[in-house]
């Protein structure tokens, strides 16, 4: 069984995203101390993480070499946040996404730690530049952006701060591989960092074209998961590009004057108007009504769909 030799990383939060994270880096071997606020959200987080890590032993998706039991054992919660840091190699902050909170528990963070310990946060839209504006330990900050679910999802976006060490990026990128998840290098800060540059720019069109009767939301959605969607599983925009003609220059040759043409059509930023939005609730809602038990059932058929298309990709896929 894996010990504490492993390194230790310590989840500041025990939300959705924090469980994730105790049960990727426990797959991995490593040592895991949960710190909360409150005690009662580390015991329902640890009860919570035991029977995800059951139902997922018994359906064949476990990650990692250990058994379920060796991963639990990893696991523990800490009430402390000074002792949870003593001897840890990564520290991952799963807070809710509030700038104010996040740099309070960065502060906290910053006065207690050493110069080796690798302070990551999980935020999926605060720029490294704010959350870690005057800490000592910048050099050691970061953020590690996980996808929703992280369990079935393994890209990572790291983004560092602009003082922050290349060792810092680097061993960060060297965990995270370590852990089976897919970390990709954003070299500067960007609002929105990648991937939801890409996915606001996908919903933008989607929503104009709704919005102007060009499409129905349940076939707008159709074209994304049995077309688009359907491609980028498994290779992105640009690999798109390069397949579907003799390369990416002979692609651009013959594409972009009808790419720009088809670009300058689209139209400025979708306002979200209630009224589309209860059009597209409308849409939305014949396929999944959104009460909370058929949102939970919908969400959980996806995550079994992420599971089973991980599997598939990890067969298929050269290494």
């Amino acid at each position: 069984m894996a010990s504490s030799a492993a390194g230790c990383v310590v989840i500041v939060g025990s939300g959705l995203i924090g469980r994730s994270w105790a049960m990727l880096f426990a797959s991995g071997g490593f040592e895991v101390k949960l710190y909360d606020i409150e005690q009662q959200q580390i015991r329902n987080a640890l009860e919570n993480i035991r029977k995800e890590m059951k139902s997922l032993e018994q359906a064949g998706s476990l990650k990692g070499s250990l058994s379920v039991e060796e991963q639990l054992s990893l696991i523990s919660g800490c009430p402390s946040i000074q002792e949870a840091v003593e001897g840890a190699m990564h520290i991952q902050e799963c807070v809710p996404e509030d700038l104010e909170l996040k740099k309070k528990i960065f502060a906290q963070l910053d006065s207690i730690v050493d110069d080796r310990v690798i302070l990551s946060s999980s935020t999926s839209c605060l720029m490294p530049s704010k959350l870690f504006a005057g800490l000592v330990h910048v050099k050691q900050c970061i953020v590690a952006h996980p996808v929703n679910p992280p369990y079935y999802v393994p890209l990572v976006e790291l983004v560092p701060h602009p003082e922050t060490a290349p060792t810092t990026v680097d061993r960060t990128h060297a965990l995270m591989k370590k852990i089976g998840q897919c970390p990709v290098r954003v070299q500067k800060e960007v609002d929105g960092f990648v991937l939801n540059r890409l996915q606001y720019a996908i919903i933008s069109e989607a929503w104009r074209m709704v919005e102007e009767g060009i499409v129905s939301p349940s076939d707008l959605d159709l074209v994304m998961s049995e077309g688009l969607g359907m491609r980028y599983a498994f290779i992105g925009p640009l690999e798109t590009m390069h397949l579907n003609a003799e390369g990416m220059l002979n692609y651009c040759d013959r594409y972009s004057e009808g790419m720009k043409r088809v670009l300058k059509t689209f139209g400025p930023i979708p306002e979200f108007s209630r009224a589309t939005a209860e059009k597209v609730n409308q849409g939305m809602c014949l396929k999944v009504p959104d009460d909370p038990e058929h949102l939970a059932a919908r969400r959980q058929w996806r995550d079994e769909c992420l599971m089973r298309l991980a599997k598939l990709k990890s067969r298929v896929q050269p290494q």
